[in-house]
């Protein structure tokens, strides 16, 4: 596939960067600034030589081009307003959210909740003419970006659209570390959304970068 990511130069983008393109496909990593993330994928490129896929760093607006999955991955106060900006280029493609509206009080994470209930409901009411889908909410960034972590992970995607869920869950179940699980409809996002939170708070407390495996699937 070609992978566009927007807001693909901060830890997230990069680390699920990182995994695409070890697994093949061409990643467009996005950033309001394009130097910017020709400088990221430069580094990226040359910390993990040999990579299967390329990644090319461009504008936003540039990296969601021709582009069969984008991934959005900007900080949670920015992302709607960043979706609002590229609606035209988005229209009729495939957009998923693992973007989490957290707040950090003491040594513990806190959910937020948007008025729609996950920053997923945000993003499909700011731009209706996409398919969106909601995944990879809980994957330690650190660990996504290095490819000898270890890391085996479960990834929770949800959605209301047929062709987002069925796209989302073949590029998941594409890379090697990761296993992909139909959690159901995009009312799903909020409850899996929040759970991040639970999940960074127990990495801070034990000084982990432990991920979400479900037993029983």
């Amino acid at each position: 596939m070609q992978i566009g990511i927007i807001g693909g130069t901060g830890p997230a983008g990069r680390g699920l960067a990182v995994r695409a393109a070890q697994a093949g496909h061409d990643v467009f990593l996005g950033s309001r600034e394009a130097e910017r993330a020709v400088e990221v994928a430069k580094g990226i490129h040359e910390a993990n030589p040999g990579l299967a896929g390329s990644i090319e760093g461009k504008a936003n607006e540039d990296a969601v081009l021709a582009t069969d999955l984008v991934v959005l991955a900007t900080p949670w106060e920015g992302a709607v307003a960043t979706v609002r900006g590229l609606r035209e280029q988005l229209e009729g493609r495939v957009v998923v959210s693992m973007v989490n509206a957290l707040m950090k009080e003491g040594r513990e994470m806190l959910p937020l909740y948007p008025p729609r209930g996950s920053m997923a409901g945000q993003i499909a009411a700011a731009i209706p003419n996409s398919k969106v889908a909601a995944a990879f909410h809980h994957l330690p960034a650190k660990d996504m970006e290095d490819l000898g972590s270890g890391l085996e992970a479960d990834v929770l995607v949800c959605g209301d659209n047929a062709e987002a869920i069925e796209i989302t869950l073949a590029f998941t179940n594409s890379i090697d570390a990761l296993r992909e699980i139909h959690a159901g409809s995009l009312a799903q996002a909020s409850p899996i959304e929040a759970f991040t939170a639970v999940c960074i708070t127990l990495n801070i407390r034990h000084k982990a970068h432990s991920t979400v495996r479900l037993a029983g699937i």
